[in-house]
């Protein structure tokens, strides 16, 4: 009879930084009574996987009540590179462990928990170097990556956008690297809904979303949808915001 292998380790890694250039200080702003960010941490929680969670965020005093936040929740915090962001997620990645990482921005407060935990396991099943959901709303998925790939990230990236974000050396190489893009069924007719908080507008649909369906845990996925069906003409107040490319400078 073999010997029993180990299940692989899961460390949500959020990044965040508080002089965001569209919507400085967005990280903080209130949904429901509580910081955006404490909704995201909450959600990141949610993960079945997600075995440690730590916010990856930057010097500077601006920081500092994103750490206290992070502190009060009792998960971990990384304070490290403000423009290579990859560098810091590697460095939070060595620091904490994990053999795949959760990669999870501050501007996502409708991250969903569920999808993220059928990306991890479809991440263990294929040994997928990059795993994600495909088809989800604009700021619902993660990205799941093995610790060595972004391990070969950080040492090969050379561009600056593959430093200023985390995932695109393994993107723009799939020969080098197995990517998992999943399929999933969802009933959303809203196939340009914007589920992220980039911008004033952004915020302003959040704001409508959490006051109407936040009861103190993480709102399901579909009941955002719904309310949204209930309620299409909300799907316009951001529909004309442009959402950045990879090559843009981050602010993560």
């Amino acid at each position: 009879m073999g010997a029993k292998k180990n299940k692989p380790t899961f460390t949500a890694i959020i990044q965040a930084r508080m002089d965001s250039s569209r919507l400085p200080g967005k990280a903080m702003l209130p949904l429901k009574g509580k910081p955006m960010l404490y909704h995201v941490i909450e959600r990141a929680r949610a993960i079945h996987e997600a075995g440690i969670i730590v916010l990856a965020t930057c010097p500077g005093d601006e920081n500092a009540s994103m750490i206290e936040l992070a502190d009060s929740m009792k998960i971990g915090t990384f304070v490290g590179s403000s423009e290579n962001v990859l560098e810091r997620y590697y460095m939070a990645a060595e620091k904490f462990g994990g053999d795949y990482i959760i990669r999870i921005t501050g501007d996502n407060p409708f991250t969903d928990p569920v999808y993220a935990s059928v990306a991890a396991k479809i991440a263990e099943e294929t040994k997928a170097d990059l795993c994600s959901i495909k088809d989800l709303p604009l700021g619902v998925a993660v990205e799941i990556i093995k610790k060595e790939a972004l391990e070969k990230a950080y040492t090969m990236s050379r561009m600056q956008h593959q430093l200023e974000h985390v995932s695109p050396y393994i993107k723009e190489n799939p020969d080098m690297f197995k990517i998992v893009r999943h399929a999933v069924s969802l009933n959303n007719p809203f196939e340009t809904l914007r589920l992220t908080v980039d911008t004033g507008e952004d915020y302003t649909l959040a704001k409508i979303i959490y006051d109407d369906l936040y009861k103190g845990f993480p709102i399901p996925l579909q009941s955002i949808i719904d309310f949204f069906i209930e309620n299409p003409h909300l799907a316009d107040i951001n529909s004309g915001v442009h959402q950045r490319p990879m090559t843009h400078s981050s602010n993560g």
